[in-house]
This record gives C-alpha cells, sequence and structure tokens, in this order.
C-alpha cells in the first residue's frame, strides 16, 4: 500500500482522487466492489457503506462517496481508495495519469 500521499498520487497540491473527482464521479462503473474493498479496509462504516448503497446510479454512489467518507478518510484513505480504484478499473485510471 501507499503510506502517506507521495508526489505520484498529487497533482498541483491535490491528491489524485480530488483532482479527478468529475471524471471518477462519471466514469467508475465498479462501485459495489469498491465499497465492498473500502468497507473491509476500514475506509468507511457500516452505515457509511449502507449510505452509499442506498443512492440509485453509480454517479450518485460515487458523489456521496466523495461528499462524506472520502472527504473524511485523508489521503492515507484516498491512497487505498486510490488502490482499489486501480484494481478494480485499470484502464480508467491508466487514462488519467496519461498513460
Amino acid at each position: 500500500m501507499s503510506g502517506a500521499p507521495g508526489p505520484k498520487n498529487m497533482i498541483k497540491d491535490k491528491h489524485f482522487v480530488d483532482h479527478h473527482r468529475t471524471a471518477l464521479i462519471d466514469r467508475v462503473s465498479q462501485v459495489e466492489p469498491l465499497l465492498d474493498r473500502l468497507l473491509d479496509k476500514g475506509i468507511i462504516t457500516q452505515n457509511a457503506y449502507s449510505e452509499v448503497r442506498a443512492n440509485r446510479t453509480n454517479q450518485k454512489k460515487m458523489r456521496e462517496l466523495f461528499d462524506g467518507p472520502l472527504k473524511a478518510c485523508g489521503p492515507k484513505g484516498k491512497d487505498i481508495f486510490l488502490d482499489i480504484l486501480m484494481d478494480l478499473e485499470p484502464f480508467l485510471i491508466s487514462h488519467l495519469k496519461g498513460e
């Protein structure tokens, strides 16, 4: 895992996931497996998991995730979130990184 946010996870003093917030909200399709892994890693609580899952669309789920748990988890939590996204959505993350 990543630990402290290194330069590879920072863009213009913003974490990669914050910098690409809109694209991630619009384009992440594996939201349910993402939530499962975030819960397993302790990044979100069972209550937050249930609240996010209650939304009807993937975009609303991702927006709820960004506005709540991801805002509170800090850089280390965002690093774990990014690691999970790299596993679940490798082509999207590579595209956003310009690879």
